[in-house]
């Protein structure tokens, strides 16, 4: 760590961060000065809920993100820079984009979390916990078929735990195991996802404490019997060892902001094939320790906003936000307005009122719910006066509450306007919060229902044995459960280069599963896959370390 650099700041040790949040020593586990995983079991028990809970989401973003976790951050110091007890609740960074296409997940600029190189690498090991426990589950399922045969318990050919590594590695995504004689198993295809989409991490993220998360990996659809029975982890005895590597991991982590306001970090699931949403416990502890909290979800209000309101949330672990902030930016409106990625830092009004369409949609996904909200504007170096004043004209012509963030360039000083204009929008304006569908809707209903209301699609389409499979599950009993959909993040479609606002489109479902131990059913659309590859120039070219142990490069 580059000491000059921590000195330039405002940081504090950990412990410090702690005491002044009212946690007990005792409930302190540290992780070097800076880091610290909680005992969050007797805080929960002995504190109510105090705090109002404000849900970060974005317009649909470039390849580069939208910064919603740099608003996130500096939203966080703010809210302390106004006299609140303000914390952060955020999801942990996946090796995958650290090495990938986006970099880091820890803020830019002036609103970033600390000490940002070690949360965007390995941590506290976390992510490593659920690798392990999710690669355990599926060799002790090959383990089943090795002792038992191709068709004892499980049937081979219908296991449908995979594998995860956290990492992009397309070549995974399709494996065959088992080569090479009896000794080794019985050959069969599988393949790998990332960590982040493993339904473990959903698990470690929605459940309510350690008992919680056993039951739950108790309750993780393995594959299916020979007379196509579903066979479930706990039929292996596999969730008891399963909770044994995850019982540090449930514990949330403590870190602070470069102005030293407290942030708790913990779990990471993607938004695009997950709920995207860090977890319930962090965010539950923060709202027992705090007069507002700030969380965030994955990608544009399509994705991880939907997946809060309708999964997270109906958990009942946590209540519905005080207020929502949408982040907007310059750059997104002229991508979506027909601009190339190499064309965004040219001045373009042309571009940019076209592509306010996108973030209208956004708007109203907003309003669908019914949750106060702010549309913040995220101001990047490059952004012209024209242009920010032409966007705040157009948002004021939506009649939605608007503020200007800085916080890139100015930290918790440059969200002070948004804020305040958060705070208006909880004590003035109506909060008449609606889930999207009821959970006695079925599945395929759902599905066309968040379609139709939240994508703009104008049908759903499948192939017949996709809806025979769907409505299996319900059979099975699952139909009360709500739905996850996997998705591209860069479209409110699921063809990604339908950008703007598409109308008229046709919602394509590719595939379906179960995550029963999560508590959803997952719907794959479109080209969606659940192992990312890396882009031609992945961030990892420009990462290294210094002779004296510093890391550079990392965005």
């Amino acid at each position: 760590m580059n000491m000059k650099r921590t000195n330039q700041l405002k940081v504090k040790p950990v412990s410090e961060i702690a005491q002044n949040l009212g946690i007990n020593p005792v409930a302190l586990e540290e992780y070097g000065p800076y880091k610290a995983k909680v005992k969050f079991d007797q805080l929960l028990e002995e504190r109510k809920l105090r705090g109002k809970l404000i849900m970060v989401t974005a317009m649909s973003p470039t390849p580069a993100g939208e910064g919603k976790t740099t608003t996130s951050i500096g939203l966080v110091d703010a809210f302390n820079r106004l006299g609140h007890k303000a914390v952060g609740a955020l999801r942990e960074p996946s090796l995958g984009p650290v090495f990938g296409l986006k970099g880091g997940a820890t803020g830019a600029g002036r609103a970033k979390v600390f000490p940002s190189d070690e949360i965007n690498l390995h941590f506290t090991g976390d992510i490593h916990a659920v690798s392990a426990a999710h690669n355990l589950l599926a060799a002790m399922v090959d383990n089943r078929l090795h002792f038992d045969g191709a068709c004892g318990l499980l049937d081979c050919r219908r296991v449908t735990w995979r594998r995860v590594v956290d990492m992009d590695d397309r070549v995974l995504r399709e494996v065959v195991v088992g080569i090479g004689g009896p000794l080794r198993g019985i050959a069969r295809e599988t393949g790998y996802d990332i960590t982040a989409a493993s339904e473990v991490m959903a698990i470690l993220c929605l459940a309510s404490d350690l008992q919680d998360l056993k039951e739950r990996c108790g309750q993780i659809l393995i594959g299916y019997s020979p007379e196509k029975k579903m066979v479930f982890a706990r039929d292996i005895n596999a969730h008891g060892a399963m909770a044994a590597l995850l019982k540090e991991a449930i514990k949330p982590n403590l870190v602070q902001t470069e102005e030293g306001s407290p942030v708790f970090i913990h779990g990471g699931p993607f938004a695009n094939i997950a709920h995207g949403t860090n977890s319930v416990i962090a965010t539950r502890l923060a709202l027992t320790l705090a007069d507002y909290v700030i969380t965030e979800t994955g990608f544009g209000s399509e994705l991880g906003a939907e997946k809060f309101f309708d999964i997270v949330v109906r958990t009942g672990h946590i209540p519905p936000p005080a207020a929502c902030v949408l982040v907007a930016t310059i750059r997104a409106l002229k991508y979506h307005g027909g601009l190339s990625l190499k064309e965004l830092d040219q001045e373009n009004l042309e571009a940019l009122q076209k592509g306010i369409n996108n973030l209208k949609k956004h708007i109203e996904n907003m309003r669908t719910f019914g949750v106060p909200f702010v549309v913040a504007v995220n101001r990047f170096p490059q952004d012209t006066e024209a242009e920010i004043s032409l966007l705040l004209r157009l948002l004021k012509v939506e009649g939605v509450r608007a503020a200007l963030s800085e916080v890139y360039a100015r930290g918790g000083e440059g969200g002070l306007e948004l804020a305040s204009q958060l705070i208006e929008a909880i004590n003035h304006d109506k909060n008449e919060f609606n889930f999207l569908y009821p959970l006695e809707m079925p599945l395929i209903e759902k599905v066309k229902t968040v379609a139709k209301k939240i994508y703009g699609a104008s049908a759903v389409a499948m192939e017949g044995k996709i809806e025979r499979k769907i409505k299996r599950l319900e059979k099975a009993g699952f139909g009360h459960l709500p739905v996850c959909i996997a998705k591209t993040q860069y479209s409110l479609s699921s063809d990604d280069e339908l950008l703007g606002r598409p109308r008229d489109f046709t919602l394509i479902v590719t595939d379906a599963s179960l995550s029963s131990g999560a508590g959803f059913v997952v719907i794959y659309c479109g080209d969606i896959m659940t192992m990312p590859g890396l882009p031609r120039h992945p961030a990892a070219e420009k990462i290294d370390v210094t002779p004296d142990g510093r890391i550079v490069g990392l965005l």
